[in-house]
């Protein structure tokens, strides 16, 4: 059995040196092709416009916040005179941003977008998950937007973590062949050492 793989990690590190195809080694699609990506940024859109809106009630722009189900205010004013919602506005932005950041071999041509994309996409779904807690636990009360947002929070995690996942396992790649785990992080190096183009 491991015969047959042998040829098939042979194929793999010589479609990594080429560069000529952004599917990772054993994947059957691209997790950073840019069908997926703008997926998340319209995800991400509606999640910031979303955000910001609770954002400007907090903030006292608006006088009452729109909830047709249950009284929000009682959820956005858990906190006093803080915004937390901007938190949102500024993770939903970052998700934007690094989603629209490489090519479409970003997993390796620019790992650290990835894995910075990871990052800001599990904290937002282990936010959403607090938030569902604190919600009917601490307040007594629930929030329609903030569980809009704490939904598309999680979509946005369901849809993006298979994009850190083959950066990770591009850098296991890097090490294992002798690499810089450093320099491959930036993008500077492949499965086989050699340098690649930096996005």
């Amino acid at each position: 059995m491991s015969n047959d793989k042998a040829p098939a990690r042979l194929r793999d590190t010589a479609v990594s040196r080429a560069g000529g195809n952004p599917v990772p080694p054993g994947w059957d699609e691209n997790p950073t092709a840019w069908p997926k990506r703008i997926r998340l940024v319209v995800l991400a859109f509606v999640g910031l416009c979303v955000a910001t809106y609770l954002t400007l009630y907090q903030l006292g722009v608006f006088a009452h916040v729109w909830d047709p189900f249950f009284q929000s205010s009682k959820v956005l004013n858990l906190l006093g005179q803080f915004p937390d919602a901007a938190l949102g506005v500024a993770a939903y932005l970052a998700e934007i941003v690094l989603s629209l950041i490489g090519d479409e071999d970003r997993w390796r041509s620019a790992p650290w977008t990835v894995l910075a994309l990871g990052v800001v996409i599990s904290c937002g779904a282990v936010v959403s998950v607090l938030l569902v807690v604190v919600e009917p636990v601490v307040v007594g009360a629930w929030c329609t937007l903030c569980l809009t947002s704490a939904l598309v929070s999680f979509l946005i995690f369901g849809w993006g973590v298979k994009e850190p996942l083959a950066a990770l396992q591009h850098l296991r790649r890097v090490r294992r062949s002798g690499g810089s785990v450093w320099t491959g992080l930036r993008g500077d190096e492949s499965v086989a050492g050699s340098p690649r183009r930096r996005s």
